[in-house]
């Protein structure tokens, strides 16, 4: 009898129809069955041994909630016969109730080791006691969309249980030591993310977009073109990036898509049809490695009149220091064409990035002045300087790729200008621990946007911070370190930048959420921290309450 070993985790939902993905033991047909009739079944698909299962629900009604259950062979596996939860639920929207707000949940870098001895060193998991408020007021105010904007799984950063399991399969002595090595070793990082009881449940009821970052593969992915051609020069190397690929692609890439997306994927129509897809799998990946090109792991999703943009900010990167970009040509025109797109048909517009494209002041310069030092601007002795630290301070923002981050200033000028302007365009990020709102203003002799436009960064969902990185975040922001960053600036012969920006909100330290609340052309910010409670459980605190847009 199959058994189900993952999920199940609700994806994509819109007003009539949804897909639910799913691992079983064994090859089977996985059923979604829905209290209200709706329904859809699909068989499993296999890679490296494991059976997954991606299941479209149709039929479903716009604008109502309904219990699910999931079969595997027609035997009955969710909800878990001792759930404490309540039963997981499909809730659809319907974009024809303008007075119906649509709830975007973000954040990022979710490091999903358990704690020991009911002592958590990085303190609660703010999607634990997300799940925890959920599940205690189910018919409370919940996300509508849940955005995880990158290092959903740490490769790299392996917990104690996970070295104990990794010690068990092979000699740690050998590179990548206690890092993850191969796709075996990755499921068993997803299995210790998302088999967590309460995130487990919580997937399984609220849908999800996702998108990865660096340590989703490794820290420092695609630096530069030096950090690529040693890393490829190691022998672990091939093995780690082709797994991380393809177990991206099966895992969170696969339901980010439509099912019209789906139905018209060569490459999912080719995985199902083999008995065992591994070998198809894994000869895209090593396209996708070799040519960025290749492959777009970028997505839209349109909630109604919210646009979303997830763009990748790791793997279509160009390295080349003479040509460097945050997202190769193709990945730039087809960002452009979606944010531009019928101008008028939405009211705001997400572009969902891992990393910020606003930072403070002091880290915005230091990574242009390094990004100049690495091209040559100041010869091959500070070029050789540069590299070493970049690699060394993480200085790999859209601020890094200077010609990038001003192409974006302009996509946003335009495409928050103009007849039908949307309210606002925000810019979604993670990545570097803390949260925190900027704004830009363009200078008087430059075409501005209508749209209020907002930098809105959110992280970590679960990890820490050293305190001496808190304190050089907060002086990064302030004046000082403004003056800093400008001596940086000069040094480097750089530009003086498109945009001005303040920071009107943060810097927040902990484990936390953003979420926005979107109704017609009115949107509001929100943001909880996860907080423990002396002999209970942990509850969301609120941090920050502001309104964007009325």
């Amino acid at each position: 009898m199959a058994r189900l070993r993952l999920g199940p985790l609700l994806r994509y939902v819109d007003e009539s129809s949804a897909t639910v993905w799913v691992e079983a033991s064994r090859p089977c047909t996985a059923q979604v069955r829905c209290a209200d009739g709706s329904s859809g079944r699909a068989r499993t698909f296999q890679i490296c041994g494991h059976h997954y299962a991606l299941v479209p629900v149709t039929g479903l009604t716009p604008g109502s909630a309904t219990a699910y259950e999931v079969l595997l062979d027609g035997v009955r596996v969710w909800p878990l016969a001792d759930s404490p939860f309540p039963p997981s639920a499909i809730r659809t929207p319907s974009y024809d109730d303008a007075a119906r707000p649509i709830r975007i949940a973000f954040g990022s870098c979710r490091w999903a080791a358990p704690p020991a001895d009911d002592h958590d060193p990085v303190g609660p998991d703010a999607l634990d006691t997300l799940a925890t408020e959920l599940a205690a007021a189910p018919d409370a105010e919940r996300p509508d969309v849940l955005l995880l904007l990158g290092d959903q799984v740490y490769a790299d950063e392996t917990s104690p249980a996970t070295r104990r399991y990794l010690a068990a399969r092979r000699d740690l002595r050998d590179a990548p030591g206690n890092q993850v090595a191969d796709y075996e070793e990755y499921t068993r990082l997803y299995y210790e993310s998302w088999l967590d009881p309460d995130v487990r449940w919580l997937l399984s009821t609220v849908p999800s977009c996702m998108i990865f970052d660096d340590h989703d593969v490794v820290d420092d992915w695609n630096t530069s073109a030096s950090w690529l051609a040693e890393i490829r020069a190691t022998a672990w190397w091939n093995e780690r990036i082709l797994s991380g690929l393809m177990s991206y692609w099966v895992h969170q890439h696969l339901g980010n898509l439509a099912p019209a997306e789906l139905a018209a994927d060569p490459l999912y129509a080719a995985v199902r049809a083999d008995p065992d897809g591994t070998d198809v799998l894994r000869e895209f990946a090593a396209r996708a490695d070799a040519d960025a090109t290749s492959v777009r792991w970028s997505y839209r999703r349109d909630f109604g009149r919210v646009r979303l943009l997830m763009v990748d900010t790791r793997a279509a990167r160009v390295l080349a220091e003479a040509d460097r970009s945050m997202l190769d040509p193709s990945e730039a025109a087809w960002l452009r064409e979606q944010a531009l797109e019928s101008p008028g048909a939405y009211d705001h517009l997400l572009v969902g990035t891992s990393l910020p494209w606003l930072l403070p002041h002091l880290v915005h310069d230091a990574e242009g002045w390094n990004a100049a030092l690495c091209r040559g601007e100041r010869g091959a002795r500070w070029a050789r300087l540069g590299e070493k630290l970049r690699r060394r301070a993480d200085l790999e923002h859209w601020a890094a790729f200077p010609a990038s981050f001003d192409a974006l200033t302009a996509l946003i000028a335009e495409a928050g200008g103009g007849e039908g302007a949307p309210a606002t365009v925000c810019v979604l990020s993670g990545d570097v621990h803390h949260a925190y709102v900027a704004e830009p203003a363009w200078p008087d002799d430059a075409p501005a946007p209508a749209a209020r436009v907002l930098q809105l960064t959110c992280s970590p969902v679960h990890n820490s911070i050293p305190g001496s990185i808190k304190i050089g975040f907060r002086f990064g922001w302030s004046r000082f370190g403004r003056a800093l960053g400008r001596r940086f600036a000069r040094h480097g012969r750089l530009a003086a930048p498109a945009v001005s920006w303040r920071k009107t909100g943060g810097p927040w330290f902990g484990n936390q959420l953003m979420t926005l609340t979107l109704r017609g052309r009115a949107a509001r910010l929100r943001l909880q921290q996860a907080q423990a409670v002396p002999g209970g459980k942990a509850r969301l605190r609120d941090a920050a309450d502001s309104v964007l847009s009325e």
